[in-house]
C-alpha cells in the first residue's frame, strides 16, 4: 500500500471529530432490550444501577415500575427516587414521570423504565422517549428498558406473528442512537414458568396473558427478532470501529456477500445464485456495478439489460451499490473491505484469453487482490448469452460529418505547411498535424480521431518526408516519427474522450444537486401543504420534462389533485395506477414492473409508515428510467415527502395550539366568572324566594324593591354573559365587521340610551362637534365598545363627579375620549388593563376583567387603537382612535343628515 493510500481521509476525520464532539456534549443512552415482559430487563437495569451507586456514581431513579414484584422493589432500596408528578385524568389521579424535576436535579445517571410509555395528557411530551431525548440533550445519561415489539420498524412483523397490534412504539432512530444495547435473554420455557408462578403478571391479567400473547411460538419468534435486532446493532458497531481504525482486512464475524453485475445476460443468474446463497446463510447481500468514466457508453440494449439486473436485485431484497473508477477490481475490493464483505460472487469469463491479455482480467485481479475474502466464480447461461448476441441491435450509422471535419483539419494543416515552405521545419509541421488530431479528439469520438491520426501520418509522409509526393521513406528514422504521431493521436483522443465523459457526468451530478438544492429552498419557504405541493410539481415538471401532478387523499378517501403543472392524464385508468401506488406504497406505471403500459409514472410520497400522497409524472413510454434516474427520483420524492410532512405537522401544531388556547380560555373563564355568576344569581334567587313565600308579609314597597333587585341583577347577569360570549367569539372566530357610514354622535347617543337605567342620577358631559365626519364602522360593535367604556367609568367614578365624552377629527383620524374622575390607574396598568381577566388594583369592583379586552379587540378590528392613561388632577382617560381613510359617499351623507 502506497503512502497516498494509507493517508487518512480528511472528510472521514472531520466526521469522526464531529461525532466525538456530539457524543461528548449529549448524555449517553443505554437500553436493556428484551423480547417480552418478564424477561428481567428492569431487574438487570437496577442491578447495574446499584453497582454504579456503590462505585460512587450519582444515580437517581426517575421512573421504575416494579409491577408488584418484591425482588424488583428490593433493588430500589438505597437509591434516590424522584417524586412523581400527579396528573388528573377522567376523574382520577395518575402518576407520571416528572421531567422538570429530573432536569432540575440533573443527576449523572437517570433510570427511566419503559421507554415506549405514552404520557398522560398535560405533559410537555406525549411519549416518554421524547422525555429521554430532552434529558440526553441536557447531558444526563439515561438508562431505560424496551421490548422488541415496541420498535417501530418491527410493528407489522410483530402484529403478523402475535395477532396483536402494539400501539406504543419507539422510532428506530432512537434505538440506533443508543450508545449501548444490553440484550436481556431468557429461555421461553423459563419465561412461561415465571408467568405461571405469578412473577410476570398477577391475577386475571396473568390468565389473560397466558391465553393470548404468551404462546411458546410467539415467544420463540419474538426472541429471534430481539437477537437479530441486537446483532444488527453489533454489526453496525463493528463496521464503525473498523472505519475508525482503518482496518482493511475483513472480520468474518458474520457473512456479507457482494455480487458483481454488469450488462451481460449472465448477470441475472449471478444475482439469483447470490440470493439463494444469502438466504441459506441468512446474510445481507449487495450487488455492485462499476462505471468507468471516459469509456464508451453502453448501447441501449446493454443499458436496458443492466437496469433490468439492478431492478432484479432490488426486487429480491438486495442492495444496489454504484461504484466508479478506472480500475473496477480496485473499486470492488475497496468497497468490500470497507463494508466487511466476506464473499464475492463473480461470473466466469466467456471471452477469449487475448482480450484478458490486452485489457486485463477482472476475475484475475479480484482473485489476486481478495486476500481473506472468499471469491465464488459462477458460470452463466451460454444459451442466454448466445440469444442476447443474436438479437443485439446493429450499431448506429457512421457519423460521416465528423470524418469529413477530421479530413478538413488534416488538409488545413497540410496547406499551412506547404504555404509556409522553408519557414517551418518538419517537426513544426508534425506539431500542426498533432493540433488537428487534438481538435478532432475534442470535437468527435474515437473513430474520427483515429482516422485523423492515420491521415495525418500519411499526409506528413507524402508531402514533407523525402522523397516527396511518394509514400516511400529514404530515412528509417522517420518511421519512429510516424509511429509516435499515430500513437499520440490515439492517446490524445482517448484522454479527450475520457475528459468529455467525466465532464458530462459531473455536469449531470451538478444539475441534480442544483435541482435538489432549489427544491429544498422552495420547500423550506413553503408556508403550508398547498405551497409545498405546488413547489414539488413545478420542479418535477422542469426536471423530468413532462407534466406533473401531486395527488393527496381527500376526506372521502379519494385521491384528488393538490397541484398540477402541464398536461397530466388523470382519467379513471391513470387514477387507478395512482391509487395502486398509494395503497401498496410502491412505484407503478411507466418504467416499473407494475402496470408498465400506463401513460403515467406514479411515485408514492412516504414518510415513515404513512403515505402522504402520490407524485404523478406524464412520462413517455419510450423514456428510459436508468438506475441513476430512479435513485434521483427517489431522492426527489423523499425530499418532497419530508416537506409535506413538515407542513402537515405545522398545521397540526397550530391546531393543537389553538385547542390549547381555547382550553386555557375555558379554564380561565370558569375560574374567573364562578364568583361573579353566583352573586347575581344569589340575589335573584333570594328575591324570588322572598316573593314566593306568602308568610313573609311583604308590603307593596318591599315587593317592588325585590322586583327591582331581580331586574337589576338580571341585567347585570346579561351583561356579564354577553361579555363572555363576545370574548369567546373574538378569540375563536375573530371579528366579522359589517361596516356602515355612521355619525359618531348617533353611536354615542345609542350607547347612552342603552345605559339609561345605570346613568340615572349620574352626570354625563358630552362634547361632540356637529361637523364631525362620518366613520365607516360596524355600528353594533362600536356601540358595544362605548358602552363598555362608560360602564367601566361608572364603576370607578364617584356619584358627584361627571363622566366626560369628547370627540374630534385630527389628521385623518377620529379620536373619541371617555374620561372619569375616579382613582385612576396604578403604575404599570396602562397596558395591562386591556388583558383578559385583569382586574387592576381595585379588585373590589364587580366584573371579571373582560370589558376592556373586548373594547381593544373591536378597536383593532376597525384598524384603530385604544389607549389608557391617567388624567391630570385624578381619574383615567381612554382614547379611541379610528382611521378616516376615505370620505363618505354623497348618498350616505344625505341619508344621515337631519
Amino acid at each position: 500500500m502506497s503512502e497516498a493510500d494509507s493517508r487518512p481521509d480528511p472528510d472521514a476525520l472531520l466526521r469522526q471529530i464531529q461525532s466525538e464532539e456530539e457524543r461528548a456534549r449529549r448524555g449517553r443512552l443505554k437500553i436493556w432490550l428484551g423480547f417480552a415482559p418478564g424477561v428481567g430487563k428492569t431487574y438487570a437495569m437496577l442491578e447495574d444501577a446499584r453497582e454504579l451507586h456503590s462505585d460512587g456514581a450519582d444515580v437517581v431513579v426517575g421512573w421504575v415500575d416494579t409491577h408488584g414484584r418484591y425482588d424488583t422493589a428490593a433493588l430500589l432500596l438505597g437509591l434516590e427516587i424522584l417524586p412523581r408528578r400527579t396528573v388528573p385524568y377522567r376523574g382520577r389521579n395518575l402518576e407520571e414521570f416528572d421531567l422538570d424535576a429530573a432536569l432540575a436535579r440533573k443527576p449523572a445517571v437517570l433510570l427511566l423504565d419503559e421507554l415506549a410509555h405514552t404520557n398522560a395528557a398535560g405533559g410537555r411530551h406525549p411519549k416518554r422517549w421524547q422525555d429521554a431525548l430532552e434529558l440526553l440533550d441536557a447531558g444526563i445519561e439515561v438508562h431505560t428498558t424496551l421490548n422488541v415489539q415496541h420498535v417501530e420498524s418491527l410493528n407489522d412483523v410483530v402484529a403478523q406473528i402475535t395477532s396483536v397490534r402494539v400501539r406504543e412504539t419507539v422510532p428506530d432512530a432512537i434505538v440506533d442512537r443508543a450508545d449501548e444495547i444490553v440484550l436481556v435473554d431468557l429461555d421461553p420455557e423459563d419465561l412461561l414458568q415465571r408467568l405461571r408462578e405469578g412473577k410476570v403478571y398477577l391475577g386475571e391479567q396473568k390468565e389473560r396473558a397466558a391465553r393470548g400473547f404468551f404462546h411458546r411460538g410467539n415467544l420463540l419468534a419474538l426472541r429471534e427478532l430481539a437477537l437479530r435486532r441486537a446483532a444488527e446493532r453489533v454489526d453496525a458497531d463493528v463496521l464503525a470501529w473498523r472505519r475508525e481504525h482503518r482496518i482493511a482486512t475483513p472480520w468474518p464475524t458474520g457473512e456479507r456477500i457482494l455480487v458483481c453485475v454488469g450488462s451481460a445476460p449472465a448477470s441475472a443468474r449471478l444475482v439469483r445464485a447470490t440470493r439463494r446463497m444469502a438466504a441459506g446463510l441468512r446474510a445481507p447481500w449487495f450487488a455492485a456495478w462499476v462505471e468507468r468514466p471516459g469509456t464508451t457508453p453502453l448501447s441501449r440494449a446493454d443499458r436496458e439489460r443492466l437496469e433490468a439486473h439492478l431492478r432484479l436485485v432490488e426486487s429480491l431484497g438486495g442492495t444496489v451499490v454504484r461504484l466508479e473508477g478506472m480500475a473496477p477490481a480496485d473499486a470492488i475490493l475497496a468497497w468490500a473491505r470497507e463494508h466487511n464483505v466476506t464473499r464475492i460472487v463473480i461470473g466466469k469469463p466467456t471471452h477469449s484469453r487475448w482480450r484478458d491479455r490486452l485489457r486485463g482480467s477482472l476475475l484475475g485481479e479480484i482473485v489476486r487482490g481478495s486476500g481473506e475474502i472468499d471469491v465464488h466464480v459462477i458460470s452463466g447461461d451460454e444459451l442466454e448469452e448466445a440469444a442476447a448476441k443474436a438479437v443485439e441491435p446493429r450499431a448506429e450509422g457512421v457519423a460521416w460529418g465528423e470524418y469529413a471535419s477530421a479530413a478538413a483539419l488534416v488538409a488545413l494543416a497540410t496547406a499551412i505547411g506547404i504555404a509556409a515552405g522553408l519557414l517551418l521545419a518538419p517537426p513544426d509541421v508534425a506539431m500542426l498535424y498533432l493540433l488537428g488530431i487534438m481538435l478532432t479528439a475534442v470535437r468527435a469520438g474515437r473513430g474520427p480521431s483515429v482516422f485523423a491520426a492515420a491521415l495525418s501520418t500519411a499526409a506528413y509522409d507524402f508531402f514533407f518526408v523525402p522523397p516527396y509526393l511518394t509514400f516511400a521513406v529514404s530515412d528509417s528514422r522517420h518511421l519512429l516519427t510516424f509511429a509516435v504521431m499515430f500513437a499520440v493521436g490515439i492517446v490524445i483522443s482517448a484522454l479527450a474522450r475520457r475528459i468529455r465523459r467525466q465532464e458530462q457526468a459531473a455536469r449531470g451530478r451538478e444539475e441534480r444537486s442544483t435541482t435538489l438544492y432549489a427544491l429544498a429552498r422552495d420547500l423550506g419557504a413553503a408556508l403550508d401543504e398547498h405551497e409545498a405541493a405546488r413547489a414539488i410539481t413545478r420542479h418535477a415538471a422542469e426536471v423530468f420534462g413532462c407534466g406533473a401532478a401531486l395527488l393527496v387523499r381527500a376526506p372521502d378517501r379519494a385521491l384528488t389533485p393538490a397541484a398540477v403543472v402541464g398536461e397530466v392524464p388523470l382519467d379513471g385508468s391513470q387514477l387507478g395506477v395512482a391509487r395502486w401506488a398509494f395503497e401498496h406504497e410502491r412505484a407503478a406505471g411507466v418504467g416499473t414492473d407494475t402496470l408498465p403500459g400506463a401513460r403515467v409514472r406514479c411515485e408514492p410520497l412516504l414518510s415513515g409508515p404513512r403515505v402522504l400522497g402520490v407524485l404523478v409524472l406524464a412520462a413517455r413510454a419510450e423514456q428510459a428510467w436508468r438506475a441513476d434516474d430512479r435513485h434521483f427520483l427517489d431522492a426527489f420524492v423523499r425530499q418532497g415527502a419530508l416537506a409535506i410532512e413538515r407542513a402537515r405537522l405545522g398545521e397540526e401544531a397550530k391546531a393543537a395550539a389553538l385547542r390549547a388556547r381555547a382550553e386555557e380560555l375555558r379554564s380561565s373563564l370558569l375560574s374567573a366568572v364562578s364568583h361573579d355568576l353566583r352573586t347575581p344569581l344569589a340575589a335573584i334567587t333570594g328575591a324570588a324566594s322572598a316573593l314566593r313565600d306568602e308568610t313573609a308579609g311583604l308590603g307593596a314597597a318591599e315587593r317592588a324593591e325585590l322586583l327591582d333587585t331581580i331586574a337589576e341583577e338580571a341585567d347585570r347577569l346579561e351583561r356579564l354573559l354577553g361579555n363572555l360570549l363576545d370574548m369567546t367569539r373574538l378569540e375563536s372566530r375573530g371579528v366579522e365587521l359589517r361596516r356602515e357610514w355612521v355619525p359618531i354622535e348617533e353611536i354615542v347617543g345609542a350607547a347612552l340610551t342603552r345605559l339609561e337605567n345605570l346613568l340615572e342620577g349620574r352626570q354625563v358631559q358630552t362634547s361632540l362637534p356637529e361637523d364631525l365626519p362620518l366613520v365607516a364602522a360596524d355600528p353594533l360593535l362600536l356601540e358595544q365598545l362605548i358602552i363598555n367604556l362608560v360602564e367601566n367609568a361608572l364603576k370607578y367614578t364617584p356619584p358627584e363627579s361627571p363622566i366626560e365624552i369628547e370627540a374630534a377629527a385630527r389628521e385623518g383620524r377620529l379620536e373619541l375620549v371617555v374620561a372619569d374622575r375616579g382613582p385612576g390607574l396604578a403604575r404599570g396598568e396602562e397596558t395591562r388593563v386591556f388583558e383578559k381577566f385583569f382586574r387592576g388594583a381595585h379588585r373590589g369592583m364587580p366584573g371579571v376583567g373582560l370589558g376592556l379586552a373586548i373594547c381593544r379587540a373591536i378597536a383593532e378590528a376597525h384598524g384603530g387603537s385604544l389607549e389608557a392613561e391617567n388624567r391630570a388632577g385624578g381619574g383615567a382617560l381612554f382614547r379611541l382612535v379610528l382611521p378616516l381613510d376615505a370620505e363618505a359617499p354623497a348618498g350616505a351623507v344625505s341619508e344621515l343628515a337631519p
